[in-house]
């Protein structure tokens, strides 16, 4: 085989191998969403159920797909607003609090534009 043959057969294995590597790990990707999920029932009332049958058209995803990002969106949030406010409780309890010069550049800041 000619140095251009070999050269091209490498380069098609390596494509190959490429190729392959990309389906499993998207296949993976898909079977670690799929498989790891578990049903939940809820109810909605009417409006709310229609809004969502509606995006659920408009945007070609499943109902179940956009209650599960909204609800995966709404704990992310919420999660992140509670680590907060732990934080601003500890911080309270050590003493650590805006100075009133500290305290009055962000009023002004904000109630500059008010006046």
């Amino acid at each position: 085989m000619n140095d251009r043959r070999r050269a091209a057969a490498k380069a098609l294995t390596l494509r190959c191998g490429l190729a392959r590597l990309t389906v499993s790990v998207v296949l993976k990707c898909i079977l670690s969403n799929t498989m790891s999920s578990t049903v939940l029932t809820l109810r909605l009332d009417s409006r709310l159920k229609k809004k969502l049958e509606k995006l659920s058209r408009s945007t070609n995803r499943s109902k179940s797909f956009l209650a599960s990002e909204a609800i995966r969106e709404y704990i992310d949030i919420n999660e992140w607003q509670i680590a907060e406010i732990k934080r601003g409780l500890q911080e309270a309890d050590r003493g650590d609090f805006a100075t009133e010069e500290e305290l009055q550049k962000v009023i002004d800041k904000w109630t500059r534009n008010a006046r």
